[in-house]
């Protein structure tokens, strides 16, 4: 939460709160939705301003700011032309109790104090005032390759993904690719002479479609990932379904893989391939180019290909599939004889004891020797 109206301010020692309002794409409603909220807080008594405001023509949007003070833009004079930024230091100097940063991927004109606005908005955070922001989801730096391959666009202006680790609260915007289609053609998101061009470009359905899931997952991450970092939470809360296949030196594991990719496509999961080799034991060149083949087939299903070295393997599965999160452990039947079974627990045995209390499915697959 961020601060309430009756906080005692230390300015010296206080960090401000970061709110970030995630969408999809432009025109999802981020900036409505922090000028709305930041009126209601309004009225609860919070001394809120608006440090950058975008509205990019767009009525609603600027209708929404109605009533808000804003803090007068700084002007900058580059090769003769005269642009304008947010003034950080007049913000800070105006000592608000919540400031209002819209775009927080933009690039500065040169001749700013810094770089990129997210750089302005962490100094307003260390003077201790509270920040709304808003941001798009093609703006992260993990994201770029995939926006790209996505949209056949390059992002230029990206975040770093700190920024979404480090936020107190993080919103993504959602409304469906038809709803922005709608919005897109009635003039509510860019002028009239760039919506057919939007509409055969960006903001094709199918982008839209994975763009919307990209921004969903990304802050159903980033609450899982605050949920197990927190000291009240269960010992398992896993959002997103991960799979992760136990390889072994036998050639018929690649079938266990074949089946593991088969479950996480299924599930819309992450796929994990691991290989635990024992540190007292050298490969053979083939169990070396069987391990290698099992690493490529693993990139190839889009999945990440991990390896381990300890003499407890069902322990090191473990410790694996905590530190990943994992939700399915896919593993082959076991390949020793009977008589060795009855005489000590099987892998299988030890492996389920060492998951039992982490929500964990474990699928035994039966491979052909």
């Amino acid at each position: 939460m961020l601060s309430s109206p009756d906080t005692t301010y230390n300015r010296s020692s206080r960090r401000g709160k970061h709110k970030i309002f995630i969408g999809m794409a432009p025109g999802v409603g981020k900036t409505y939705k922090m000028l709305e909220e930041a009126h209601q807080i309004r009225t609860e008594g919070m001394d809120v301003v608006i440090g950058i405001l975008e509205t990019h023509g767009r009525r609603e949007t600027a209708e929404k700011a109605v009533g808000l003070e804003a803090i007068p833009r700084q002007d900058l004079v580059v090769n003769n032309v005269t642009l304008n930024e947010m003034d950080t230091d007049a913000i800070i100097t105006r000592s608000p109790q919540l400031v209002l940063v819209d775009e927080l991927a933009h690039t500065n004109v040169p001749g700013s104090p810094r770089e990129k606005r997210y750089q302005d908005v962490e100094v307003i955070l260390s003077s201790g005032i509270d920040v709304y922001s808003t941001v798009n989801i093609q703006h992260l730096e993990s994201l770029n390759d995939i926006v790209a391959r996505i949209t056949g666009i390059v992002v230029r202006e990206r975040i770093p993904d700190r920024l979404l680790d480090e936020a107190d609260e993080v919103v993504v915007i959602d409304v469906t690719p038809e709803t922005l289609e709608e919005r897109l053609r009635e003039g509510k998101i860019y002028a009239p002479e760039k919506i057919e061009q939007s509409l055969g470009n960006f903001f094709q359905r199918r982008n839209l479609i994975a763009l919307r899931e990209l921004a969903l997952r990304e802050v159903a991450d980033t609450v899982e990932d605050d949920a197990k970092s927190s000291a009240f939470t269960v010992a398992s809360c896993n959002i997103h379904e991960r799979v992760l296949v136990c390889l072994s030196t036998y050639p018929n594991s690649i079938q266990l893989l074949r089946r593991g990719a088969r479950i996480a496509n299924y599930m819309n999961a992450r796929l994990y391939a691991v290989f635990i080799s024992n540190p007292e034991r050298f490969l053979s060149k083939e169990e070396s180019l069987h391990v290698e083949t099992s690493s490529k087939l693993c990139e190839e299903f889009g999945g990440e290909f991990l390896r381990g070295t300890s003499q407890n393997v069902a322990e090191e599965i473990a410790k694996f599939a905590t530190k990943l999160h994992i939700t399915q452990i896919v593993i082959g039947e076991s390949q020793q004889p009977g008589w060795k079974r009855w005489i000590r627990r099987s892998f299988t045995q030890r492996l389920m004891e060492l998951i039992r209390y982490q929500n964990i499915d474990l699928h035994i697959i039966a491979t052909h020797k």
